[in-house]
């Protein structure tokens, strides 16, 4: 697993930055997609993909354990669609 410390730590050594600085781009790239994803806009990474908004409807569904019938309400949802780069490159 990758966390944000990491990829801030290889941002910093491939680029002279220190750790601090590397943290700082990868929030602030963070914050930007999550900004723009809340103001219902898409954000397109070329070569990587995209990050998009769905809309889902209000639904019935089941409580496994009692059987009884319960409403999910609508929600939106944050999609990751890969580019065509990307999943070339994980099914080589």
């Amino acid at each position: 697993m990758t966390t944000t410390n990491e990829i801030a730590d290889k941002i910093a050594n491939e680029h002279g930055l220190t750790k601090v600085q590397g943290k700082a781009v990868v929030e602030a790239v963070i914050a930007a997609i999550s900004e723009a994803s809340i103001a219902g806009n898409e954000t397109s990474l070329p070569g990587f993909g995209k990050f998009k908004i769905k809309d889902t409807p209000a639904r019935d569904a089941r409580n496994p354990a009692t059987g009884a019938t319960i409403k999910v309400a609508a929600a939106k949802k944050l999609t990751f669609a890969p580019a065509k780069a990307l999943k070339d490159a994980l099914n080589k």
